[in-house]
């Protein structure tokens, strides 16, 4: 059983992290969804503070929001404003929507761990 939900949050998790995006910028930035995509797909290199860890760059079962410089609490503060400013409004979206799924996949540690 716990395989299948390990299996189930890699699914939900890489999923929002590369078909959400692509979603969200057909709704939002229909006009230019294509590049809207793009960026917000390479709004994952926010995932190179990771590397800051060294040298315990990946661990499974660690909840990386809180923990890593640009997964920073102050750090989604200015993803949050980013969205009100129009030439990095993309971006900010990609990143808060990166920080969302690094959040769920958090939750979902923390329940799935008491199962």
């Amino acid at each position: 059983m716990l395989e299948y939900l390990h299996l189930a949050q890699s699914l939900v998790h890489y999923s929002l992290h590369f078909l959400a995006p692509g979603l969200l910028a057909w709704l939002f930035f229909r006009e230019q969804w294509k590049k809207a995509w793009l960026i917000m797909l390479a709004t994952m290199l926010v995932d190179l503070d990771h590397l800051l860890a060294w040298p315990d760059v990946f661990v499974p079962d660690r909840c990386g929001i809180g923990f890593h410089p640009l997964h920073s609490y102050p750090a989604i503060g200015v993803y949050a404003v980013g969205c009100f400013i129009r030439p990095l409004r993309i971006v900010a979206v990609g990143l808060l929507f990166h920080m969302f799924t690094d959040f769920q996949d958090c939750v979902w540690m923390t329940c799935s761990s008491g199962v």
